[in-house]
């Protein structure tokens, strides 16, 4: 594998002090030293709309398709909205999985991590995450699920204080890590 890992990181939220960009940035910096980490700007991505989706799509379109495609894999932390997926973190998964089977998502490892003020830590996101980037035919990281319940007492100063969702996080990122090392050796064989 290269000297450093290459990821994207995308928040599921857009909310100034979003706790799921304070976990992202948080598990940025914890693998500064093994990964450089783009962070994707998803917010200002049209809606997804086929009649936009061309050889020359909007720009923010192309970039973030750009982004995922040089990546090596992603990490994508997002809160859980009325037991789902947030809508704009769906439309970002919309337009990178186009054109479907050759989109820059196929065979791209994703590591995916929900929170959530309710003690559950947004398990029905961290589900249709799964489904929506399996059929996008990612990779999602086959590690136990990353939940962070009661985020609200875990992120002060806009990063995640709790050590052991710290730890817990770090381990699934060294098997996403694991992961795209895997992918490498068979593609490279």
């Amino acid at each position: 594998m290269a000297e450093k890992y290459n990821l994207v990181g995308i928040s599921g939220s857009l909310r100034r002090d979003s706790y799921s960009t304070a976990i992202l940035l948080t598990l940025v910096e914890a693998v500064a030293d093994r990964a450089t980490t783009a962070i994707a700007d998803i917010g200002s991505l049209p809606h997804y709309n086929a009649d936009l989706d061309t050889d020359a799509p909007p720009d923010e379109v192309r970039r973030l398709k750009d982004q995922i495609a040089r990546a090596d894999g992603l990490i994508v932390v997002s809160a859980e909205f009325n037991h789902g997926i947030p809508g704009v973190l769906k439309n970002a998964i919309d337009w990178a999985s186009r054109p479907v089977f050759k989109s820059p998502l196929r065979d791209k490892p994703v590591l995916i991590i929900t929170e959530s003020p309710a003690f559950t830590g947004g398990v029905r996101a961290q589900y249709q995450l799964r489904e929506a980037f399996a059929s996008a035919l990612a990779r999602p990281v086959p590690t136990p699920e990353i939940v962070i319940g009661t985020v609200q007492s875990k992120v002060a100063g806009g990063r995640l204080t709790d050590r052991a969702a710290i730890d817990f996080a770090a381990a699934a990122i060294a098997t996403l890590f694991h992961e795209i090392d895997q992918l490498h050796r068979a593609t490279t064989a």
